[in-house]
């Protein structure tokens, strides 16, 4: 039977919880100096944490972790992690972990909850859960050749307002889609990301703003960030214009990031992808970007 047992300090969960989040990334193909860094860059581990113990028989055999945020004028819960050990996986232990959790924060007057989930094996447990979004990434060994003919060039002064306002529109989009926050919120959140990841514009260090081409004409744009992590560009945008979607062009996108990330001297690029872009995530995987993790959702009763 399943018991639980709140700890009153949680140091022994949280070296445990640390070990395994820098030994997935690691496992997912990030180095272990960059996985170590986006723990603490996705601060993970941030939080005032209630820290349970799984028991069965007396032992120990995992951890949930929970906590409440205020989010969207309400109250939230999060379940930060949920672990069941080697040889106790599979044994109903993180069905049992999740319902305690989703208790535990409809009991302070949470209404939603969410969860990152970065063991694969928990992608079963919270099935029910939605999709809000996910981190992919993928090794760069080597510059691959343009696709489709598409190349890229630096994005000019005069593009770089039109594109500023139609990337913050679409932001508010992915974000309101994927049921993550209302429009207003949204909006709120699209203002300050973009002020703080471009605060000097076209000349903000280690960004990279593109122009994509083909036959030289624009078909899309490019938005990288060099040195997130060591060893990893990170892409916040690779669009394609509406008018050529459909063409093969997102690969070819994507194949501009992976250029620019090896021209870089960096051997991963990695981006975040809101849930509800089906078409985007089935792109991705067939391209070979693995999911670090992925945010989910429910809405309680």
């Amino acid at each position: 039977m399943t018991e639980f047992s709140v700890l009153d300090d949680d140091t022994i969960w949280l070296k445990d919880f640390e070990r395994r989040l820098v030994a997935a990334y690691s496992a997912a193909g990030l180095s272990r100096d960059a996985a170590a860094a986006f723990v603490t860059k996705g601060r993970a581990t941030d939080g005032d944490w209630t820290v349970a113990q799984i028991m069965d028989g007396g032992v120990r055999v995992g951890f949930v972790a929970v906590t409440m945020t205020e989010k969207d004028g309400g109250l939230s819960g999060r379940i930060g992690d949920l672990h069941a050990a080697a040889g106790h996986a599979g044994r109903g232990h993180e069905a049992a972990a999740r319902e305690w959790a989703q208790e535990w924060c409809a009991a302070r007057g949470a209404r939603r909850v969410s969860v990152r989930v970065v063991e694969p094996a928990l992608g079963e447990v919270f099935a029910g859960y939605r999709v809000n979004g996910q981190v992919r990434a993928r090794q760069v060994t080597a510059a691959p050749e343009p696709v489709g003919g598409v190349t890229a060039r630096p994005m000019a002064r005069a593009e770089y307002t039109e594109w500023l306002a139609a990337e913050k529109a679409s932001y508010v989009g992915d974000i309101v889609r994927s049921g993550s926050l209302s429009r207003e919120e949204a909006r709120r959140k699209s203002d300050e990301d973009f002020a703080t990841l471009l605060p000097e514009g076209l000349e903000t260090p280690d960004s990279a703003l593109l122009v994509l081409e083909a036959a030289g004409e624009p078909v899309g744009t490019a938005w990288l960030r060099h040195s997130y992590l060591p060893g990893v560009t990170y892409g916040y945008s690779l669009n394609i214009r509406e008018e050529h979607r459909g063409k093969g062009y997102g690969r070819a996108a994507m194949a501009v990031g992976e250029r620019a990330t090896f021209e870089a001297g960096e051997s991963v690029l990695m981006f975040s992808v809101w849930g509800g872009n089906d078409v985007a995530m089935n792109l991705y995987t067939s391209a070979g970007y693995r999911v670090l993790d992925e945010g989910r959702s429910i809405e309680l009763p």
